[in-house]
């Protein structure tokens, strides 16, 4: 940038002879001072510093010396020397409205200018720094027309007939001030509401996804969140596992806002939403001309978790290539950006979920053996809702005030409806328990929910089998196989159901059971374990 010639102020016995000349020389003289002070004013939002550079701009290019600004204190009305140039700093001095000539500023607040201190009774001069026999200029700092402060200061020689004209520049300079000023009250008033506001919305997460909040007073669940609570306090990699629509999510954000990093950012993205070369850029990012319509650098999802938590849901669904770019990260917290050389560091903690069995894939060669082992350092097992039938009332509830909340409405489930919606099997889980109530709740006029609202497009319900027209249950009894052979590869049978049915077949021999269903003997005992099925013993 151009910079101006700094202009030094002549001593008075140099300056030209006629008045017109030198009125002309001290006003190119204060110009390129107030040029000076405006760009201090400007280049930071530091208010503080800014002052005190404003006062050295103006004894150094302007002659004004001993500069101080004093700010109004809003509770009791009096001046504090706020700051000051001068080397022997600003002490605690203060000036009461009516005392003194600074004093009487704060109760008309308008520019003074005395030709020589000494000819003024009522100057104080507390701070010890002025010199009796030179002038005293002080000018009111004024914010929307209030008064704020005021900046004094003092030639450097005595009058020469242009007090006045050095009062209208040190007005200028009060103006600016109080311009730079306002803009600071705005910015500390916006950062102040911002910090508020975010106080307030960590509040409501933290709330929102507190452990406390959470819905299942089932014993698989409170097992659940016995251990996400616990691994919530370190960094520790999490691996979410349970089918669709088990609150795998939920998990993942109460771990986050209940941990240490919950200050900092929590990225989420679904691995299954994107192909594999956008997936590579969305993690890592990119940059600019790495590929066609990458206009420009962007950071991917590990920058923007750095100091938080990522959460990659749908793990089990990228590629074996990938896996290995993924798996380095993991490992070394390290990475590149595609079309990138420079190695970047994040420090993030990784919490994924699935719904795959991952040991299946494992031994199928789909997934890295060595990511996986890397993934599940603390393995977190959802059940399906139908193995926790006892929290449906629960959840049911909360889903209606969570619907009736949309509709503006009080919605209520009756005991009947609510048996019937402890007979479904809830293949999609509480997503599905959630459109179900939906569903009814836009049926229901008055906001009761009954039994004939509840309704399943999947027919799939947890009913017994009718018994055939006139048959009767002691009939039935008398001619059913007590030991009949269910066909595992029936569509309509639960993963638990059928797992059940191949180890009764088997006489409950994991190893026979697993060749029935053409798993490993590992897989099965993966199965039974998160099941919660219990092994008969003979």
């Amino acid at each position: 940038m151009h910079e101006h010639p700094i202009h030094k102020i002549h001593p008075v016995d140099e300056l030209p002879a006629t008045g017109y000349c030198r009125t002309h020389e001290l006003n190119i003289l204060l110009l390129a001072a107030l040029y000076a002070v405006s760009r201090v004013l400007s280049r930071s939002l530091a208010f503080n510093e800014s002052l005190r550079d404003v006062l050295r701009v103006l004894h150094d290019e302007a002659g004004l010396t001993c500069g101080m600004i004093g700010v109004v204190d809003p509770q009791t009305g009096n001046l504090t020397a706020h700051a000051l140039h001068h080397p022997d700093g600003v002490g605690d001095v203060q000036y009461q409205p009516g005392e003194g000539i600074l004093g009487l500023m704060l109760e008309k607040p308008r520019t003074v200018m005395l030709t020589r201190i000494a000819d003024e009774p009522r100057f104080l001069n507390r701070l010890g720094i002025y010199r009796q026999d030179l002038p005293f200029i002080a000018v009111p700092i004024k914010v929307g027309g209030n008064l704020q402060g005021i900046l004094a200061v003092q030639p450097e020689a005595p009058d020469d007939g242009l007090l006045e004209e050095r009062a209208q520049f040190v007005e200028m300079v009060a103006n600016l001030i109080g311009q730079s000023l306002r803009l600071s009250l705005e910015v500390e008033q916006e950062k102040s509401t911002l910090v508020e506001e975010r106080d307030l919305l960590r509040r409501t997460v933290r709330h929102q996804f507190g452990f406390d909040s959470m819905v299942g007073r089932s014993a698989t669940m409170r097992r659940v969140f016995d251990q996400a609570r616990q691994v919530a306090k370190w960094n520790t990699t999490v691996l979410i596992r349970g089918e669709t629509g088990t609150g795998k999510e939920l998990i993942a954000n109460a771990i986050h806002y209940n941990s240490p990093r919950a200050r900092s950012a929590m990225v989420k993205l679904n691995c299954a939403a994107l192909p594999e070369n956008l997936l590579e850029s969305e993690l890592f990012g990119h940059e600019r001309g790495a590929f066609t319509g990458a206009v420009e650098s962007r950071k991917g999802r590990f920058e923007q978790a750095h100091g938080g938590t990522l959460f990659l849901d749908e793990i089990g669904e990228v590629s074996p290539p990938f896996q290995a770019k993924l798996l380095r990260v993991l490992q070394e917290g390290e990475f590149e950006r595609v079309g990138g050389s420079r190695t970047i560091k994040v420090d993030v903690r990784i919490i994924a979920a699935t719904h795959r069995d991952l040991e299946t894939a494992v031994d199928m060669g789909d997934f890295r053996e060595d990511l996986f082992y890397r993934l599940n350092v603390m393995p977190l097992f959802l059940p399906p809702l139908r193995e926790r039938i006892e929290d449906i009332p629960e959840i049911a509830r909360h889903l209606l005030g969570k619907i009736g909340g949309n509709q503006k409405r009080k919605l209520t489930l009756t005991d009947m409806a609510q048996r019937r919606l402890a007979q479904h099997e809830w293949p999609g889980n509480v997503r599905e328990l959630e459109n179900c109530l939906e569903r009814a709740a836009v049926l229901s006029e008055d906001g009761q929910i009954d039994v004939d609202l509840i309704r399943f497009p999947s027919a799939r319900e947890r009913t017994p089998p009718r018994p055939p027209r006139g048959a009767t249950p002691l009939a039935m009894n008398q001619t059913a196989n007590p030991n009949p052979v269910v066909d595992i590869d029936d569509p309509n049978l639960s993963e638990k159901e059928r797992v059940i049915s191949a180890l009764e077949q088997a006489g409950w021999v994991q190893a026979k059971a697993a060749r029935i269903l053409g798993m490993s003997p590992r897989q099965i005992a993966y199965r039974i374990q998160t099941l919660n099925i219990e092994v008969k013993q003979f």
